[in-house]
């Protein structure tokens, strides 16, 4: 019987099934065209059009998937970090799914569903190495079990999703900005030393990115000709979202030079926490950047010099998805673990607890 996932965490509605590891059934609905308009998330909007669309999407799903709600096992739900209203629609979905059809329920951190995600198509060694960048989070974590992770190095202020979607922003690229950066940037060469790498004087594991998207910023004033038109989501023309031909390859050099920058401190960090973590059995990268060409590039070529298992989800895998959220929680309910109708939303900002509450294996 499925586990029914629910993902609410920002401006993604998504639900899937999955049963024995497996998907079964998925639907998504994307709000990326309604805040192009405002060139990032608006989260009240955000908030709303969870509530509008998540009904239909269920019912939507169990008719994909030919099932009743009483073919159910259990509710899954991202429950943080993320924006809080956001979050609140699909806790409060979730908790009456569960209430009304009597099923248990589990609340999934977001970013552990992330790493987690690499083992819907491949099976995951553990101990791993786990490196999740995303939009609001940079994180290294060894992934002791599907159900243990513990946090080795972390985002100080600025994650290298938000570097490039600033980057974006100030090249007046489309939202959201991270896929059209790497678009642009596929083809061109880095130029050496153009961009630094940021925060890896140091013996830590934490990240920084602030001090690269400013630099990025002023290069961009002293290249005022590299700024687009403002350009609205969907007018993307094949060959280079539109882009003039004069300045295609120079802006094109640039966002690769931002792309090799955050690839090379990405590698650096995850080269260190390798070497001090000599049993990891893998190394899994996951979250929206891990979907860049040239990260993906770069750590797999580490990996393969290194001797390590490199595992990382397909593109439609590494955004915010459902499907994360169930394969993670029937892990969680595998081990015994689960939540009760008090379960809470957890903000961007403040830590997910592992307050989960263990239910014997044969009560």
């Amino acid at each position: 019987m499925p586990v029914l996932g629910i993902e609410t965490s920002c401006d993604e509605t998504g639900l899937a099934l999955v049963e024995q590891g497996r998907v079964r059934a998925e639907r998504l609905a994307s709000q990326a065209d309604m805040h192009s308009l405002f060139g990032g998330v608006v989260p009240e909007l955000a908030s709303r059009e969870h509530m509008r669309v998540i009904e239909p999407l269920y019912e939507a799903l169990m008719a994909d998937a030919g099932l009743r709600a009483s073919d159910l096992s259990g509710i899954a739900v991202a429950r943080g970090p993320g924006l809080l209203g956001s979050l609140l629609v699909g806790l409060g979905f979730a908790k009456g799914l569960a209430l009304a059809l009597d099923l248990p329920l589990v609340g999934v951190n977001h970013l552990h569903a992330h790493l987690l995600a690499a083992g819907i198509e491949r099976p995951i060694s553990f101990p791993g190495l786990g490196l999740l960048v995303s939009g609001g989070h940079t994180h290294l974590y060894r992934m002791e079990s599907p159900t243990r992770f513990r946090l080795l190095g972390r985002t100080l202020d600025d994650a290298a999703g938000e570097a490039f979607d600033k980057a974006a922003k100030a090249a007046n690229l489309p939202y959201p900005g991270g896929k059209y950066v790497d678009e642009l940037s596929r083809d061109a060469k880095p130029v050496p030393g153009l961009f630094p790498k940021p925060y890896v004087d140091n013996d830590n594991l934490d990240f920084s990115f602030s001090g690269l998207k400013t630099a990025f910023a002023q290069l961009i004033e002293k290249r005022p000709h590299l700024r687009l038109p403002r350009l609205a989501a969907g007018v993307a023309e094949e060959g280079g979202l539109g882009v003039p031909s004069a300045i295609r390859d120079e802006l094109g050099a640039v966002l690769a030079s931002l792309s090799h920058s955050i690839a090379e401190t990405l590698r650096i960090k995850t080269e260190r926490a390798l070497d001090r973590m000599p049993d990891a059995s893998c190394l899994v990268m996951a979250g929206g950047v891990a979907a860049n060409g040239m990260l993906r590039k770069t750590m797999a070529d580490m990996a393969e010099r290194r001797g390590i298992d490199f595992l990382v989800p397909g593109r439609e895998l590494c955004t915010d998805n459902a499907s994360m959220i169930a394969y993670a929680g029937e892990r969680l309910f595998a081990a015994g673990l689960r939540h009760d109708l008090m379960l809470d939303a957890i903000a961007r900002g403040r830590p997910v607890p592992d307050d989960y509450r263990r239910v014997p294996e044969n009560p």
